[in-house]
């Protein structure tokens, strides 16, 4: 059953919705009848994404900052009284650079956003999913194809997409009594702002510089809502999306 066709509409958090994938998530969702709320750090970008539609809320929101996902879902639960889905999309590509290159800054800065705020909004769904009737929901973690496979130079964005693997596998063993589903989405090669370049030309582990294929990401947003409308006695644990030919699968 769609959302759009429920008495009252699923609730879906989103993160980092204001641009790229999180946009596209966003209106998915919106078109499909559920009531999102666009989370993000630039209120101007969500303001745009929300695009007037009345079942979006904007919630400027730190995702790397506990209090400020709090705030967030207090206000989801104040304006719907529930969460159902949080798509957990927020990211960075954080230092390029070999490991000895890094400066330690920014990988703190890239974990921050990629996995410890991953984590703050998971552990805030998944309070609200326990203690909501009914209870549960469905938690949705973009991995990425680096959740598998490094690009060279990418230690501290791959470093926290293996570990969203992780946290994917404990938020769905944790979840289990209480109807709360996990799931992740590994994704090559969507066309965003964010993976710009990857169609103009990107190092290969060979060290040539390579132009790859891409993808429209509204593919990548219809994947995260098919996830998301299932019931909730099914879980997708894993899917990768990709450009079909994206040098990934076997040796390029």
């Amino acid at each position: 059953m769609s959302a759009g066709s429920d008495r009252a509409p699923k609730v879906a958090v989103v993160t980092g919705a204001g641009t790229g994938l999180g946009r596209e998530i966003t209106r998915a969702f919106l078109d499909a009848g559920f009531a999102v709320a666009l989370a993000g750090r630039r209120r101007e970008q969500l303001v745009a994404a929300a695009a007037d539609h009345p079942r979006a809320v904007v919630v400027p929101t730190d995702v790397s900052d506990a209090d400020s996902v709090t705030a967030l879902f207090d206000t989801v639960s104040a304006k719907w009284g529930r969460v159902d889905v949080l798509v957990n999309n927020a990211g960075t590509f954080g230092p390029s650079g070999s490991v000895d290159e890094i400066d330690p800054v920014a990988w703190s800065d890239t974990v921050a956003v990629n996995l410890t705020g991953a984590f703050l909004c998971a552990a805030a769904a998944v309070r609200a999913m326990k203690a909501q009737e009914p209870r549960g929901g469905r938690i949705i973690n973009n991995g990425s194809i680096s959740a598998n496979t490094p690009r060279p130079g990418s230690v501290a964005y791959t470093a926290t997409k293996h570990a969203i693997t992780g946290l994917t596998k404990s938020i769905s063993l944790d979840g289990r009594g209480f109807d709360i589903a996990c799931g992740q989405i590994d994704i090559g090669n969507a066309a965003t702002d964010m993976t710009a370049g990857i169609a103009s030309g990107v190092r290969q582990a060979d060290g040539s510089i390579k132009s790859e294929p891409t993808f429209d990401a509204r593919h990548a947003a219809a994947a995260v809502l098919s996830m998301a409308e299932l019931p909730l006695d099914v879980n997708v644990q894993f899917i990768t999306l990709m450009a079909t030919e994206m040098p990934y699968v076997g040796r390029g």
